[in-house]
């Protein structure tokens, strides 16, 4: 089996047939991603093409799939049913899924659907899920899915590794609150209407002391999320204990913030999260540290890491790749793979939860 993520300005079918002429006639998963990070490398410029290769020997990934339309949550619920029949209880699975439904007007497959789904097919049965949906750039202009044969749009696809896998998980962050907690007083779907009883767009701007700069708000999407902590609200700052939702756009004429995801409710307490590039660096640095020393005594079989795209430099503004710090801390003899997503999923609070602005870095090892 291949493992095969490539940029946007390449055409999908014509890379699938270059692979199929090299190796024969394997089954080819993965899709589109905004960017590839391997050990020669890693880009964004939409002609990447990051390859992890199975060999007969190698633990190899049972592969199911869903079509996403005509409703998520019950693509996802059939995909948590397939996985809950093949699946080991605690295996490691690696879900994928197509991020971008309808291009103009924008509308996403929201993850958050899918994974609700997702656990609801398990049915409780405990599976290390990860993963994050695919984008052919940082625009989120568009995605596609290869499924093991051909190019699919409106998939998700989910792998299955066997019983003698098993992965250890690191999210890095890299937010920090700016604002007291606040109620969302309005909210349909992923458009927050209010905050306190107020237009969110005009409390968001006033807590960041900054204006719209741009049709559509989309300057916010580059400075800010809002945030769920999750626990005790009132202990000490730790920013794994934050779930952060990216602003997707900004309607000044409504006076509302869209998110990534439609997953906050009315009534739910929310802070405004500055992105911040420094805390950032510190949590990769943390997580390696983190990851390096729970692996130290195991078999590591390759390393994987799910990048929002934008914590890339050309979007987030940091002075150092992020990515080339993960690159500097893994063991030097792990095969590794990364892409750059538009939405990442891990192990969150006892189950998976889709993340923003995150980079879900894991290594399966033998059990």
């Amino acid at each position: 089996m291949l493992l095969v993520f490539c940029g946007g300005k390449l055409d999908p079918a014509l890379v699938l047939t270059a692979f199929r002429d090299r190796f024969g006639d394997v089954p080819v998963v993965g899709g589109a991603a905004a960017g590839a990070i391997t050990r020669s490398g890693y880009g964004y410029s939409g002609l990447e093409i990051g390859l992890l290769a199975f060999g007969a020997d190698d633990p190899v990934p049972e592969v199911l799939i869903a079509e996403l339309l005509p409703g998520e949550e019950e693509a996802g619920r059939r995909l948590g049913q397939g996985i809950r029949d093949v699946a080991a209880e605690d295996a490691a699975v690696l879900l994928l899924f197509d991020s971008v439904a309808v291009q103009s007007p924008l509308r996403l497959h929201p993850a958050s659907e899918i994974v609700r789904g997702v656990h609801q097919g398990l049915a409780g049965h405990r599976v290390h899920l990860l993963g994050g949906g695919l984008l052919t750039n940082m625009n989120l202009g568009d995605g596609w899915v290869f499924d093991g044969r051909e190019v699919r749009k409106h998939l998700a696809l989910a792998l299955v590794f066997p019983p003698r896998v098993e992965a250890e998980t690191v999210i890095l962050h890299g937010c920090r609150p700016v604002s007291t907690f606040m109620r969302i007083t309005r909210i349909e779907g992923s458009e927050v209407f209010e905050l306190d009883g107020e237009p969110a767009l005009d409390v968001i701007e006033r807590m960041l002391g900054v204006s719209l700069g741009a049709p559509g708000g989309q300057d916010l999407s580059l400075i800010a999320t809002l945030g769920q902590k999750q626990g005790d609200p009132y202990a000490p700052y730790d920013e794994n204990d934050y779930v952060n939702r990216l602003i997707l756009k900004a309607n000044p004429r409504t006076g509302s913030v869209t998110l990534f995801e439609p997953d906050f409710t009315p009534g739910a307490m929310v802070q405004i999260m500055g992105r911040d590039n420094l805390l950032m660096l510190e949590s990769v640095r943390d997580g390696m540290q983190a990851l390096g020393a729970a692996i130290r005594r195991r078999s590591p079989l390759f390393g994987l890491y799910i990048d929002c795209a934008g914590r890339a430099s050309a979007r987030s503004g940091s002075p150092t790749e992020e990515a080339e710090l993960v690159l500097r801390g893994l063991p030097p003899d792990l095969p590794f793979l990364g892409f750059y997503s538009g939405v990442e999923v891990a192990p969150f609070g006892g189950q998976a939860r889709p993340l923003d602005w995150t980079g879900v870095l894991t290594v399966l090892c033998e059990r």
